[in-house]
């Protein structure tokens, strides 16, 4: 492949992947330091690149052939027994991404999304509700924090979710490599933990958002008042709201269904894959507090009408100072960038493909698609405010877009067939190794019978 033909015909349809390939070395440069090694160093950044190339399933054997590796050795080292810390670099990638999009006025947003898993031995792994189903399945759930601004959002952080099946059976954590020191927490318990986290390494943050199955949690809304966050929680529709200066409660439908007309605004809360997102909303602008009066702040009810089918949601606002309809309104159009973070992870750089059991390797094969995502997440900020004529008659450059183009224009190997030959028969060979010891562990048990 003519890489140079190919780069300056690129610069003359105003893509440049000579930025992308700056930003991926930026990226994975920016913990380096963190393997002492030089080939756990270099298995990292292969690691990162791989996941932004167009394979189907990004396993390690496949990252590893896409990399031009003879076999998945480094690949698997580096997720199974190398020397390094995913938190560390987890810490140096939040860096790269405040450098680049830290804004005073930037949102925390938290989530959850569920992986389906087959089996009882992957970390976390119970049957439980997850929303990628829909429903109760057999499924792992790891909770994360996005952070967003006018510059750009992306993933920041992340935790596995452990149930008290797994916390309360010591045997079955030690198996899966969980650390002694890790005990229950709840969902909110692991945003808490998150959220905190950003604030201690000084993240520009103005605000959180997140949707009912956090803003529910009275807890939750405590600590974030005691860091001084705002935030718009969505809450569910039986959530009881205080009024009248905290003397009654009632339920957040009963005051939505008792507004005048006269109290809707139509307003966008941020604009869409088809435009800006209008909505109609209702603001009562002074409710009760959650039982600590003195906390010196603003608490309020926010409203969501849907103009068409008339569906509400609900948030519960707090603000350590003056606030508006506007700002309110803002943050609550902010969460569904997570959603968009979830499904560029999973759709892009192979998130949910994991295909590990352990804690340290769900950290840090977590750890590096986060990377992955990062490099996505700055490309494409960085094709929003580049200084090129406006071209109507297309759409701006999409995370999905970028991805393919640095996949053709920078990714994409020219390999031998003999290299391909040379690993379709290691495959073939580990299948035939896989296959004999699977028979042979049914013999055993055939005979034992």
């Amino acid at each position: 492949m003519d890489t140079t033909f190919n780069l300056a015909v690129a610069e003359s349809h105003s893509v440049e992947p000579a930025q992308w390939r700056r930003i991926i070395d930026l990226v994975t440069g920016s913990f380096a330091d963190r393997f002492a090694r030089v080939e756990p160093r270099r298995a990292a950044a292969d690691f990162v690149t791989g996941l932004l190339a167009d394979l189907q399933i990004k396993t390690s054997w496949q990252l590893a052939e896409q990399a031009g590796h003879g076999r998945p050795d480094a690949m698997q080292r580096l997720l199974y027994r190398a020397r390094w810390d995913a938190d560390a670099v987890r810490d140096d990638l939040r860096q790269v991404i405040v450098d680049r999009f830290g804004d005073p006025d930037g949102v925390l947003v938290v989530d959850e999304t569920g992986d389906l898993k087959k089996g009882v031995h992957t970390v976390g792994v119970q049957r439980q509700y997850t929303g990628t189903a829909g429903r109760i399945e057999n499924a792992q759930v790891g909770v994360f924090l996005a952070y967003a601004s006018r510059h750009g959002h992306t993933l920041i952080d992340r935790r596995v979710y452990l149930p008290k099946s797994w916390t309360d059976d010591p045997g079955r954590c030690e198996r899966a490599g969980v650390p002694d020191d890790i005990a229950f927490a709840t969902r909110s318990e692991l945003a808490d933990d998150m959220i905190t986290a950003a604030v201690n390494a000084l993240v520009p943050a103005r605000w959180v958002a997140a949707d009912e199955a956090y803003g529910n949690n009275s807890r939750l809304r405590s600590e974030l008042r005691k860091l001084r966050l705002g935030y718009v929680l969505a809450v569910s529709c039986d959530h009881l709201v205080p009024i009248d200066a905290g003397k009654t409660r009632s339920r957040a439908d009963r005051l939505a269904a008792g507004l005048p007309a006269t109290a809707w605004t139509r307003r966008s809360a941020g604009d869409g894959s088809k435009g800006p997102r209008f909505y109609d909303w209702a603001w009562l602008a002074y409710v009760g507090a959650d039982g600590d009066p003195d906390d010196d702040g603003r608490h309020s009810l926010l409203i969501r009408r849907n103009h068409t089918t008339g569906e509400l949601a609900f948030y519960r606002c707090w603000a350590p100072g003056p606030v508006t309809l506007a700002q309110l309104v803002r943050v609550a159009g902010v969460r569904w960038i997570v959603e968009e973070s979830f499904q560029a992870g999973k759709g892009q750089v192979g998130l949910d493909q994991h295909q590990v059991r352990r804690w340290t390797s769900w950290h840090r094969f977590t750890t590096l698609a986060l990377a992955a995502l990062a490099v996505l997440a700055i490309c494409a900020a960085d094709a929003r405010t580049a200084d090129r004529p406006a071209q109507p008659d297309m759409i701006e450059l999409t995370v999905n877009e970028i991805r393919r183009l640095i996949n053709v224009l920078l990714i994409r190997p020219t390999r031998s067939i003999a290299y391909r030959l040379r690993w379709s028969h290691w495959r073939r060979r580990h299948q035939a190794r896989a296959r004999r010891a699977h028979y042979a562990r049914r013999l055993t048990l055939e005979l034992q019978l």
